[in-house]
């Protein structure tokens, strides 16, 4: 029989490392939003920047062992606690009255993306399930898909981190651009909106790019983004089936499934049916959850981005980069022509 003194030993090791891991991904995260208020890197946001500091304290330190149980605690755990948050940044009482259009344009930037960048990664032969990350963080909604999608395709904890920040930085490079092009634009400012928030990337960068043309442009730049966020669950559905699909032929036959979405639904209609009209939330609160909601995320993604080597970094993210890059200009382009 096991020695009692030797599971009580065994017991407060694993605790000690659990909350020291936490604890660690926590004060990255906290460093990652002071880095984000700087000049500069406030282009990027706090979690490319939680994602850099990882980055460089691996390639410095090495990867903290000791501290494995609350650094995964944090990337598996908060991570679909986060998405589950994430859900009510959704209003589908908006999407359902006013979004058809909309979601049919989403629609088809999702296909879209997906379509062109596999391709482009085929022919680049880019690695698969990085480009496929990149492609659905493309056509959805940036970190968030990505982080939702990956324990459905089983990807590497590397390459969800990659993916990440790749997107974050191609992401916030296309709304600088799009900032800098407005004012040269025949476009109105609802048309500008349409155009920001069914091409770029993240709703971060939809606000970033469609704040400068005013009120009417972001409210209709959020709308076209949150119809695409709304799109999220059915590609996880239909990708869940892909992969049952693809466990038989390989003969897996346990597939977990992704409860945590079933949570970010239930966040949806209680933000769009509960909060706001049966039970009152202030502004203030509901700013404070979507900032919670934020660092969790950074937090998860550190504990992700700690498994990135600058070897990896550099063999298996060049070739991605450049097919989301291409794919990315040619959905703007395209997507502004139909406008």
């Amino acid at each position: 029989m096991p020695n009692p003194n030797q599971q009580k030993k065994a017991a407060k090791k694993l605790d000690v490392s659990l909350i020291s891991g936490i604890g660690f991904t926590l004060i990255i995260a906290v460093l990652g939003f002071v880095l984000a208020v700087l000049p500069g890197l406030n282009r990027i946001g706090p979690l490319a920047c939680a994602i850099l500091l990882t980055i460089v304290y691996r390639q410095v330190f090495g990867y903290p062992e000791k501290l494995r149980t609350g650094i995964q605690f944090s990337s598996k755990i908060l991570l679909r606690l986060a998405i589950i948050l994430y859900g009510l940044k959704l209003n589908m009482i908006v999407i359902f009255h006013q979004g058809f259009p909309l979601l049919l344009r989403g629609s088809i930037t999702i296909i879209f993306s997906i379509v062109v960048l596999m391709t482009l990664a085929k022919w680049l032969k880019a690695d698969f399930n990085l480009s496929l990350l990149l492609s659905l963080g493309t056509g959805i909604c940036g970190a968030a898909a990505i982080a939702a999608v990956s324990p459905i395709i089983k990807t590497k904890d590397e390459d969800t981190a990659m993916g990440v920040g790749i997107i974050a930085l191609v992401g916030t490079f296309f709304s600088i651009i799009y900032t800098l092009i407005f004012p040269f634009l025949s476009f109105g400012p609802m048309n500008y909106g349409n155009w920001v928030g069914i091409s770029l990337h993240e709703i971060g960068h939809v606000a970033l790019a469609a704040a400068p043309a005013g009120q009417d442009a972001l409210a209709q730049a959020l709308l076209a983004k949150l119809a695409r966020v709304f799109l999220l669950v059915p590609v996880c559905f239909i990708l869940m089936l892909w992969m049952k699909k693809k466990g038989k032929i390989e003969g897996e036959t346990k597939f977990e499934f992704p409860w945590f979405l079933i949570g970010f639904i239930v966040m949806s209609f209680v933000g769009s049916y509960f909060i706001g009209e049966k039970v009152v939330v202030s502004k203030t609160v509901m700013s404070v959850i979507a900032y919670g909601t934020s660092f969790l995320l950074t937090m998860s993604m550190t504990g992700l981005g700690l498994n990135i080597s600058l070897k990896e970094l550099r063999t298996k993210a060049m070739r991605p980069l450049i097919a989301i890059i291409i794919t990315s200009i040619l959905l703007s382009s395209l997507t502004y022509i139909s406008f």
